[in-house]
């Protein structure tokens, strides 16, 4: 799915995500952010500061989900979070967060889930 030219256009085009991850008693966190990905890497990320409850569930379990909505069309990205504070791995998310959306704010505490995508669902 990740190789047809809609899917990766899909996932060109500026929409809000929700991020679902785990809390500690197995019920979802979700939450809306942005999301860019690398179907040729098979690698989504999402930047978020590192105190935030989304990057603590998402370091204690690796277990996430990404999915955006637009009208009928619909895609979910399932995958293995890993959360990166080295700058290198920040300074590249931020670059395709900003090709994406707009340029981020500063932020110091700044980190990049960056998701292993493992399961594509979706109608695109």
């Amino acid at each position: 799915m990740m190789t047809s030219e809609d899917f990766r256009q899909f996932w060109r085009e500026r929409h809000l995500c929700t991020l679902t991850t785990l809390r500690r008693d197995g019920s979802p966190h979700v939450v809306p952010v942005g999301v860019t990905l690398d179907p040729d890497a098979g690698v989504a990320r999402v930047i978020t500061s590192g105190s935030s409850r989304k990057a603590r569930n998402a370091a204690a379990t690796g277990r996430v989900a990404v999915c955006q909505v637009d009208g009928r069309r619909w895609s979910t990205l399932e995958g293995q979070a890993t959360v990166r504070a080295d700058p290198e791995a920040v300074a590249e998310a931020e670059r395709r967060y900003a090709e994406r959306y707009r340029t981020p704010r500063a932020n110091p505490e700044r980190v990049v889930i960056e998701i292993t995508v493992t399961r594509v669902l979706g109608n695109v």
